[in-house]
């Protein structure tokens, strides 16, 4: 399952490059980016998440990125069952064409439905993400970014997050 997935997101990622590409004097000359990621997880008691997690920044200098993201998550089990939007401005630094420090501040709005008891609730969260990781090209302007972020508003009790942490893969063309 892990190799369907990563080929499928290294496939995606190409044809988004060879879509975005139109030449190298014209690849220099913008400085938008494009990305994002997807994320497919399996769990207990019959446990389903998928989430998707477009994004499209601006290159303000060789070294730094802001932007703007958008997540939507399904989840559902034999429990309960989720949806969740979020969208919120990120910025990433970038050294040695290697590396990056991000942060990814987003405000989430959470539909959730308790399958046992009927109970629904809908609910907002705010997270600030800080972390970084690497980057390997995988293109001409394309690369694959594999790091970890920490959400520092999580709160234990009262979050509707398990973690703090959340690691990431994702796929951005135009750096």
């Amino acid at each position: 399952m892990k190799k369907f997935i990563i080929s499928m997101m290294l496939i995606c990622s190409g044809s988004a490059f060879s879509q975005v590409s139109v030449g190298t004097q014209a690849q220099e000359n913008n400085r938008w980016t494009f990305g994002g990621g997807i994320g497919l997880g399996f769990g207990s008691n019959s446990s389903f998440n998928l989430s998707a997690s477009p994004r499209v920044g601006y290159r303000l200098t060789d070294d730094l990125e802001g932007g703007v993201v958008g997540t939507v998550s399904w989840q559902t089990s034999n429990s309960y069952k989720s949806t969740m939007f979020g969208v919120g401005p990120f910025v990433n630094y970038y050294f040695a064409r290697s590396f990056y420090l991000g942060a990814n501040y987003q405000h989430y709005f959470i539909d959730y439905r308790d399958k046992y008891y009927d109970y629904k609730y809908n609910t907002e969260e705010n997270a600030l993400y800080l972390g970084g990781g690497y980057m390997q090209r995988i293109g001409n302007h394309s690369f694959m970014q594999i790091g970890v972020m920490y959400n520092v508003l999580w709160k234990e009790n009262s979050s509707i997050f398990s973690s703090g942490l959340v690691p990431s893969i994702g796929f951005v063309v135009g750096l």
